[in-house]
């Protein structure tokens, strides 16, 4: 699969393309509206900073305890159930005067709700694109995703000034229950990926033998740290810039658009492993320029560039599954994308706590430092060949998976090359 065309006329993409939209917009339009409603009733940049990216935090306990699921569930229903669930959530958020312990108890019960979603909604991917699209298909979900939250920005922000944080977390309701109508209507119904009941000691079990490979370790550990760092700057916008914060998050949104664009579709295969490291280091540096305290429009151009280097996460899933055996594809995803949540709320508890005590540039300086120093200490353990051990030769039981190691080397060729 190497273009456009071809992914979108593989049947069921669209439909799945359309509710993870969807969802992305009423995501990213209720985080806005979540954390201004905070900010205004609190004034703390800690408490704001938590509002919109705390849930994530609450992936570490999904990722001990549930994350078998995304293996063990059917997917079209685990899908519907949490959009509406999450619809549910953001109606309760809107009740006036709702106490803030309750709404951040909210948060909480749906980060860990929706924590085997990653693993569900891109283990789907993988089975409804063949095996060597999932890079196209990921990178057009990403530059959607990138759209969408730039629209979501814009229009939540416009929402929130002309009606309020509680309408605009009721508009997000209704997009999340048309996300749900999209994927009951539009997906067919499929088996799980894995036999058995999900269960808290199968989710340890595969989380242990996932992190046995060094290799993938380093992987996932790459995804999870530096960007949760750089979650972290962006859990300061409001704080730093109360009026224009929405701005600013459209602005890494677009950034995002347009290195996943460039990475996804256009990248040859021969600089892929070349452009990770920059990518990474991209990601952070920018925004050591915070330390200044930039007005808007520099801030502004700071944050789209840094995004582009949000694209360096697509380079490191297609690694992670060139690593990981196709039955436990589901589970690999969704221990990389339970991760990089918690790893965001622990950035945006990490930030938000350093700008409680200096400013929110300051906050912002020094996680994207943190961010700098991590992504250069885990560079050498990258450089490894993937086929280096045997950590995507290992089935589901530990031993070696026949169908894994018949597996060319290069198991995601590029779209189509570029001169």
């Amino acid at each position: 699969m190497r273009t456009y065309r071809e992914l979108f006329r593989t049947p069921e993409f669209t439909p799945f393309f359309a509710a993870v939209s969807v969802q992305t917009a009423a995501q990213t339009a209720t985080g806005l509206a979540l954390g201004t409603l905070v900010y205004a009733r609190t004034g703390s940049p800690l408490l704001s900073a938590l509002a919109m990216f705390g849930p994530s935090l609450a992936q570490v306990a999904g990722a001990l305890t549930l994350l078998s699921a995304a293996d063990r569930l059917p997917p079209r229903a685990a899908l519907t159930a949490l959009a509406l669930l999450s619809a549910g959530a953001a109606c309760v958020q809107a009740v006036p005067g709702l106490p803030l312990w309750a709404a951040f108890a909210v948060l909480l019960v749906m980060g860990v709700a929706a924590s085997p979603g990653g693993g569900v909604r891109y283990g789907l991917l993988n089975e409804i694109v063949p095996r060597e699209g999932f890079l196209l298909g990921r990178s057009v979900l990403n530059m959607t995703g990138g759209a969408m939250q730039i629209c979501g920005f814009a229009v939540g922000g416009a929402l929130v000034a002309v009606f309020s944080a509680r309408g605009t977390l009721l508009v997000g309701a209704a997009l999340y229950v048309v996300a749900a109508a999209v994927t009951r209507l539009g997906l067919t119904a499929r088996p799980p990926r894995a036999t058995g009941r999900p269960s808290i000691g199968e989710t340890w079990r595969t989380n242990a033998l996932l992190w046995s490979s060094t290799p993938r370790r380093y992987v996932f550990l790459a995804l999870w740290v530096p960007n949760g760092l750089v979650v972290g700057c962006e859990s300061l916008y409001v704080a730093y810039a109360p009026g224009h914060a929405g701005l600013l998050f459209a602005g890494g949104a677009l950034g995002m658009l347009a290195g996943d664009t460039l990475v996804g579709r256009f990248v040859a295969v021969r600089w892929r492993a070349r452009l990770g490291a920059p990518l990474r280091l991209l990601l952070a540096a920018p925004y050591l320029l915070f330390a200044l305290r930039p007005g808007l429009p520099v801030a502004l151009a700071v944050v789209v560039v840094a995004s582009v280097g949000f694209a360096a996460s697509l380079l490191l899933q297609e690694r992670l599954l060139a690593l990981t055996p196709q039955e436990l594809s589901g589970h690999a995803l969704g221990l990389s994308s339970s991760g990089m949540l918690a790893m965001q709320g622990v950035g945006a508890a990490v930030a938000g706590g350093i700008a409680q005590v200096t400013s929110p540039a300051t906050g912002m300086a020094a996680v994207a430092g943190l961010s700098v120093a991590v992504t250069l200490a885990l560079a050498p353990g990258l450089r490894t060949p993937v086929d280096a051990d045997g950590g995507r030769l290992l089935g589901a039981d530990g031993s070696r998976s026949p169908r894994a190691s018949r597996t060319p080397r290069t198991a995601h060729p590029a779209p189509e090359e570029t001169t």
